[in-house]
């Protein structure tokens, strides 16, 4: 039983929110406790109270009521109570009752927590210990910030995100051809920089038709929350509803910036446009990032400039990353191609006559390129150009060895990678086609000429209805996409499916909510659900993935042949396993009719993705009208005529214009391979979800099994926070399983950088929970009776993100154990191999044994501390070279290629030259502290 005196001071055990408590009166076997820091008063049984003493030690610094500081350099103690003798910070002697300690003193260091008997569940330690080596892990992980996006693991998305995130700061332009996901690689991208706190503001500017897919993109892939701004949300922000014009003019007058308040802002250019005013607001704001997606939109030449382009240069100018997302430059012309490459970097390319002289230099080059892709011998005047370019890199040898039987092969690769090396805008521009970019499926098109005249009032007479009805049953339970113009229509087909024919389906359109189209995505998705039909409008359907169905049912024709390969490109996708079944009713004698014919004839559409499709169709424009107009025989065999010619004709230029060599270094497949490996590797280890298992379990958050790789997540009924991170009342579903994040988007897709995930490890590390914790222990090592302390310190460089020190030297974990003979067995005994023993203890016995042993004990620390400070230094050795190596590697590759590549900036290598001299000197200045100690007595 404890001997309580008035005016001593103990702190809860059970409550230590509290502060520091004052012992008021003791009788009749009770003891009134005052918590004056939080003015409550709690009445205990003095034989069961969860107090415990406060006394500080030789050495501790403690606070008095006034806030002012002194060092203890003696205790007195008279009648039960303690008198503090210590030196504030002038060095003045100062005497202080414990009665005049201030009550808001908190205990959060471990060792005080551990001697005023604030003991947490031994699982906490372990939660502890375990929540920082899987942030060290995922901090030193080569694919960091790759990890979290619901996509496919696709090369060169991988590769190109890589590639720029990794940057200083990215001024890049993205051209792939349609359907390789420029989105997702700008998506990847600004995950990746987020992640690793390259980038903080980021300003997307969309056409307005994909502001939504966007915002949807954005969320649904990476988790990723942008704000859309637009008039109203400006005025909102900035408070100017109640301004006028005049406002202006009155002294001191200031309006606020409405895109100072979000990090993250998603806009279109059309607002931009419409408001002149906001662009110069939007420049002011100083991003670390800008994004404009449909860049070739932007107009230059020689002579002028539009509104739209002088806005984004200026843009460009104040932020130190911008990429551009662009159709594929050859289809653009030279000029317009410029223009992209000017906002990217005005110095290199200041001059198009200097550009397109660069460019015909550059013709053997690329001549080189296709000879040695295609196996073919080098001309004599194609070797002397190269020897002649590549003179810095003495290839003479690989020219020589090109010949030669048993080097051709190596010499050929290794010449390649040379040129891919010196290619003029490798750094700056990123363009994949279809034709290097494997896995995309095979296209069959089914056409369905019908005859009749559409009825949308009444389906059951129209023919198009009637095939839908057999073609669903034909099919046989096998899931289709069926895409239509207007959300009407599709709606209107589901519910007449549904009431006429018995056939579930749902539906999918822009009226509806982000969640109401998760759950109709969901709906379909499940292979045991009824629907076996998705019914979207033309809209509705964008930044989707239906690619586990196979049919598509174009139940009318766009006539815009973008629209019409963003359709089959639901479907037609990367990693799809089935050839795409194309069905396309149409009605005779129909502009539908001319539609189909113009596409298969015309174009080849519904079997490829016709690259020069969107320029044929700019340039046969009021032609296809016309026809559309005024269906004639004639005037659709020459509009097919004509479209074929000038297709072969564009088809043509492009493939001779195709630039090998940026094809190949927009994708280093080596590189690639090894990323995805690293990816696959660190999914396969399985540990996410056993983990956050334990660690909803100490929160109180509850989990069910829904299916393989699947849960529910729900709060419990005695959560130990209020609200927990991303958990919503009703509970969410969840993965680890990517392919199934991939087909189930009403799921939540949990990784290592989710930030549900990221804020629930932060609750851990952030708080003192588990730094203290008792557990009795076994081990064959080990005699009973014995007591250690298992100490858990950790190493922490604080350093400027764009360092990037976590690379190197993250904050990592040391532990240190022990034994009371003041033995270290850190190495002999591991920490799995303590079992608990999960016997019930007396846990006050053990605290006041604790405060008996407090001047062992703390020599204990004093020694662990020595020996986790010994294993500090090895890490910053360690970290240390590898960091040396890694940053000149990349400086002395910089070096030589600056010789010969342009793009590559003096001021870029002397940037990486200091963020090397900083590195060294912030790893040099890495400090220790203990986070956690765990008492351990053994069984």
């Amino acid at each position: 039983m404890h001997n309580f005196i008035p005016g001593q001071r103990w702190i809860s055990s059970n409550e230590s929110e509290l502060g520091l408590g004052l012992i008021l009166e003791v009788e009749f076997k009770r003891v009134t406790v005052l918590f004056l820091a939080s003015n409550e008063k709690r009445i205990y049984a003095t034989d069961n109270a969860p107090l415990t003493r406060v006394i500080f030690a030789v050495g501790d610094i403690v606070e008095s009521v006034d806030e002012n500081k002194i060092t203890v350099t003696k205790l007195i103690e008279e009648n039960g109570l303690i008198t503090y003798v210590g030196k504030d910070e002038l060095g003045v002697e100062i005497y202080l009752e414990e009665i005049e300690l201030n009550h808001n003193i908190q205990f959060n260091k471990p060792q005080d927590r551990l001697f005023t008997g604030q003991i947490d569940p031994n699982a906490w330690f372990l939660l502890r210990y375990q929540t920082w080596q899987h942030r060290q892990q995922h901090q030193q992980s080569p694919v960091k910030g790759l990890i979290g996006g619901r996509t496919s693991l696709i090369q060169h998305q991988l590769y190109i995100a890589h590639e720029a995130a990794s940057r200083a700061a990215p001024r890049i332009m993205l051209a792939d051809e349609v359907g390789l996901g420029k989105t997702i690689e700008a998506g990847l991208i600004i995950h990746q920089r987020l992640i690793n706190g390259l980038s903080k503001r980021i300003l997307i500017i969309v056409p307005e038709s994909l502001l939504h897919q966007w915002l949807v993109e954005m969320l649904r892939r990476f988790n990723l929350r942008f704000s859309v701004f637009d008039e109203v949300r400006c005025l909102e922000e900035s408070g100017e509803n109640g301004f006028d014009a005049d406002d202006d003019n009155i002294p001191g007058f200031q309006r606020i910036n409405p895109f100072g308040n979000e990090q993250c802002i998603l806009c279109s250019q059309a607002f931009f446009s419409a408001h002149p005013h906001r662009q110069k607001q939007a420049i002011e704001a100083n991003w670390d990032m800008v994004i404009v997606d449909e860049a070739h939109h932007l107009e230059w030449n020689q002579q002028s400039a539009s509104p739209e382009y002088l806005f984004v240069e200026q843009l460009g100018l104040r932020s130190p990353s911008l990429i551009l997302l662009t159709a594929t430059p050859e289809q653009l012309g030279q000029e317009s191609h410029f223009a992209r490459l000017r906002l990217l970097d005005a110095d290199r390319f200041h001059s198009f006559s200097a550009f397109v002289e660069e460019e015909k230099q550059f013709e053997p080059v690329a001549e080189a390129a296709k000879l040695l892709l295609s196996d073919l011998p080098l001309t004599a005047d194609v070797q002397r150009h190269l020897a002649e370019l590549l003179k810095e890199d003495n290839v003479a040898p690989l020219l020589k060895n090109l010949n030669a039987p048993h080097e051709s092969a190596t010499a050929r690769d290794n010449l390649l990678k040379v040129l891919v090396d010196h290619h003029g805008t490798g750094r700056i521009l990123f363009r994949n086609s279809r034709q290097t970019v494997r896995g995309f499926p095979e296209r069959k098109r089914h056409a369905y000429p019908l005859s009749g005249a559409a009825n949308e009032s009444d389906w059951e007479k129209d023919p198009r209805y009637l095939w839908l009805v057999g073609k669903v049953r034909q099919l046989a339970g096998q899931k289709a996409l069926l895409i239509t113009k207007h959300a009407q229509t599709a709606m209107s087909l589901e519910q007449t499916l549904k009431n006429r024919a018995g056939i579930a389906a749902a539906v999918f359109h822009e009226g509806m909510s982000i969640i109401e189209r998760d759950r109709a995505a969901a709906y379909f998705a499940d292979q045991d659900s009824t629907a076996r039909l998705l019914i979207c409008s033309e809209i509705g359907s964008e930044g989707r993935n239906f690619q586990f169905a196979h049919h598509l049912i174009l139940f009318d024709l766009p006539d815009n042949p973008d629209l019409l390969q963003q359709r089959i490109g639901r479907l037609d996708r990367i990693g799809q396993k089935e050839t795409i079944q194309i069905h396309i009713p149409y009605l005779e004698n129909s502009q539908e009719e001319v539609l189909y014919q113009w596409y298969d004839e015309g174009l080849d559409a519904f079997h490829l993705n016709n690259s020069a499709a969107t320029r044929v169709a700019e340039l046969l424009h009021d032609e296809l009208q016309s026809v559309l107009a005024n269906p004639s025989r004639k005037a659709i065999v020459d509009l097919i005529a004509n479209t074929q010619e000038l297709n072969a004709d564009i088809e043509t230029q492009l493939q001779n214009g195709r630039d090998l060599l940026l094809e190949l270094n927009s994708c280093r497949k080596e590189v690639a391979v090894d990323l995805i490996d690293q990816v696959n590797i660190l999914e396969k280890q399985g540990t996410l979800w056993p983990y956050l298992e334990e660690l909803f379990e100490c929160y109180g958050v509850e989990t069910e099994f829904h299916s393989p790789d699947c849960f529910i997540i729900t709060p419990g009924d005695h959560m130990r926070v209020s609200g927990f991170p991303g958990l919503q009342e009703d509970g969410i579903t969840v993965t680890t399983n990517r392919q199934i994040a991939l087909a189930r988007e009403d799921m939540q897709f949990f990784t290592w950088e989710h930030p549900t995930v990221s804020a629930a490890m932060d609750l851990v590390q952030s708080s003192e929970t588990g730094n203290a914790t008792i557990a009795v222990v076994r081990n064959n090592d080990l005699k009973p009776g014995q007591f250690l302390l298992e100490c858990l310190f950790i190493v922490e460089c604080s350093a400027p993100a764009e360092l990037q020190i976590s690379r190197f030297l993250p904050a990592t974990p040391i532990r240190i154990l022990i034994d009371q003979n003041m033995q270290d067995k850190s190495q002999a005994i591991g920490h799995r191999s303590l079992v608990e023993n999960r016997t019930s203890f007396d846990q006050q016995q053990i605290v006041e044994f604790i405060n008996n042993q407090r001047e062992h004990i703390t020599k204990i620390l004093n020694l662990a501390e020595q020996n986790a400070k010994i294993g500090m230094q090895s890490l910053i050795t360690d970290a240390t070279k590898t960091m040396l190596e890694s940053l000149t590697a990349e400086i002395k590759r910089l070096v030589r290629l600056k010789k010969v590549n342009p793009t590559i900036k003096t001021d870029e290598i002397e940037t990486l030259k200091d963020m090397t001299l900083l590195a060294h000197e912030h790893i040099q200045a890495a400090q220790i502290r203990l986070d956690a100690v765990r008492f351990l007595i053994t069984s």
